[in-house]
């Protein structure tokens, strides 16, 4: 039987009380879709310029993904501080277990984040927005609830995330299966029991190196169905003290501000030679160091020309290959989870950070599938067949199948433009934004660590101020210049998707099938759906238009 938990609960506890979000016929300033750390920012900073903002978040507590997110081992990829809110009140006193957390310990940061900035006054949890038009008459959004409930504001602002529509595969038998399926996004509070059980993964994105590491400690053997390696790199995971923390706190003003200054908004940046400047001695003592310090230096600390130079970057695919090959002692193993010919070029798929995901695969109790030369055919009673005829029989099956990334969200919830057209509609063939914040026939709706910005290529949090940093400002100047509504012209959106696909084109990315190219869902347009000119160079091009009199878009 499949298991999928559903997002909204029958009944909702947050509704009673003086909450004045949940009422039919909401007006406010502004309407924020999504509580995670795009939602949160953007009502703090809009708060402080006097804006009256509320926010509509579909699940039940504050943390956006980290909400939905706990599946066994689900734990963020970026190293704190980096991976945190620059603003003094909330991180002063504040401290972490470990230099990459855990979803448990994110969620108690939301908590304290809400003591800090008092955020869930003007939540309604539990609230889906399944409709949204600008009413060009009273310059106001008309927003549609799943419940029936109606809303208006003047400024809608989406921050819905990068990974919000959940992508399921289609194979024959899912719902026949006698033992647990859960989608990696679903996966039941309490945790599922795998103790001596047989665990299938599929999928070998970060979700399903997590779940496989983590749930090989206690079943009684893993499968990973995998369709392309993931040239995963250490985590270097360690705990880390208060005290430690706490001398630190002085520099974390200047940490902030530095993160802002690299190409992905983290506390390190490419190296200002080429690969082939160095020696082959240098260059392998320079790669052993970037593996030894772990996380992503070796993908964004490395030599400027890793993402744009095939022959460079092979150099780092062969050091990284050699590297797990000597982890892996299984043969079969090593060929399908390491390969010596790379499966694509090294980086332009997000590599996973993982801490002893080749050792637990190489345990002769658990597997590795090429579901590349040997595809799932149906899901059976109690087993997954693959395409060769085999069966192989599971208790438990993780779906780390991924998600409609980036503009999947968007384009699941009713958005239409001035003239009634969905979003869904318009960005069939292929999408198109101004500044990755907005889009032509939306007046006054902003979005953030979406569509065309530099969302998947860098650390959120930077991603996330550094735009939501612009959309307080732009607002602010809407205010002061008392402009009714502004909207981004066909023109402007045609410049800037020529920008993003000129930027991308220059590397290696396209000549990869990932997601960042659309290319993990049937049917999706392949193209470049991420900003790849790096933070500053984003925020010079997004300031250069707000400060020439809203350049690129037509203001009432």
């Amino acid at each position: 039987m499949v298991h999928f938990k559903t997002d909204i609960g029958a009944t909702n506890p947050h509704a009673s009380g003086n909450n004045d979000s949940y009422k039919d016929n909401l007006e406010t300033d502004v309407l924020i879709v999504g509580a995670g750390f795009g939602g949160i920012y953007l009502m703090h900073k809009l708060r402080q310029q006097g804006f009256n903002c509320k926010i509509f978040e579909a699940g039940k507590e504050l943390g956006g993904i980290w909400h939905w997110n706990c599946y066994p081992g689900a734990r963020v990829d970026t190293q704190i501080p980096i991976y945190e809110y620059s603003i003094p009140e909330v991180y002063e006193d504040w401290t972490w277990s470990e230099r990459y957390p855990g979803f448990a310990e994110l969620r108690k940061y939301f908590e304290h984040v809400d003591k800090k900035l008092d955020v869930k006054k003007d939540v309604a949890f539990e609230t889906r927005v399944v409709g949204a038009q600008f009413d060009k008459p009273s310059a106001k959004w008309v927003i549609k609830t799943e419940d029936g409930r109606t809303a208006r504001a003047r400024y809608l602002l989406l921050a819905t995330g990068f990974a919000a529509k959940r992508h399921f595969p289609d194979w024959m038998g899912m719902d026949k299966f006698k033992g647990e399926i859960h989608h990696s996004s679903f996966w039941p509070d309490a945790g599922v029991d795998v103790k001596g059980k047989r665990v299938a993964v599929v999928g070998t994105g970060s979700t399903g190196v997590q779940i496989a590491q983590e749930t090989a400690k206690t079943a009684g053997s893993v499968t990973v169905f995998q369709r392309t390696p993931n040239l995963a790199l250490p985590m270097q995971q360690k705990p880390i003290s208060e005290d430690e923390q706490i001398k630190r706190k002085s520099d974390y003003p200047e940490i902030y501000k530095n993160r802002m200054t690299t190409f992905a908004g983290f506390q390190y940046d490419f190296l200002q030679r080429n690969t082939f400047d160095d020696s082959p001695e240098e260059r392998e003592a320079f790669y052993e160091e970037l593996f030894k310090n772990g996380g992503f230096e070796f993908w964004l600390a490395n030599y400027k020309d890793l993402l744009f130079d095939k022959d460079a970057n092979r150099e780092a695919y062969n050091f990284w290959a050699k590297k797990a090959r000597a982890r892996i002692t299984d043969p079969r193993k090593r060929d399908i989870l390491a390969p010596l010919e790379p499966p694509h070029a090294f980086g332009t798929k997000r590599p996973s950070l993982e801490q002893n995901f080749y050792e637990m695969l190489d345990k002769p109790e658990n597997d590795v599938v090429d579901i590349k030369a040997t595809p799932i055919a149906e899901v059976t009673e109690t087993s997954i067949k693959t395409e060769d005829g085999k069966h192989r029989e599971f208790d438990v099956i993780a779906l780390a199948t991924g998600f409609d990334s980036v503009t999947g969200g968007m384009k699941n919830m009713g958005l239409r433009d001035v003239d009634g057209v969905d979003l869904a509609e318009k960005w069939k063939m292929g999408t198109w934004s101004y500044l990755g914040m907005t889009c032509s026939g939306y007046p006054n709706m902003f979005f953030l660590y979406g569509a065309q910005g530099p969302t998947a290529f860098s650390n959120g949090p930077s991603c996330v101020e550094c735009q939501g940093d612009w959309i307080v400002d732009a607002m602010k100047k809407l205010k002061d210049e008392d402009i009714k509504y502004i909207d981004a012209t066909h023109e402007a959106e045609e410049a800037w998707r020529k920008n993003v696909t000129e930027l991308s084109d220059k590397t290696l990315f396209p000549g990869t099938s990932s997601w960042y190219m659309g290319a993990n869902i049937p049917g999706k347009p392949r193209e470049q759906l991420n900003y790849a000119g790096g933070i500053p160079l984003y925020e010079k091009e997004c300031r250069e238009a707000l400060n020439n009199g809203f350049q690129g878009f037509v203001t009432a």
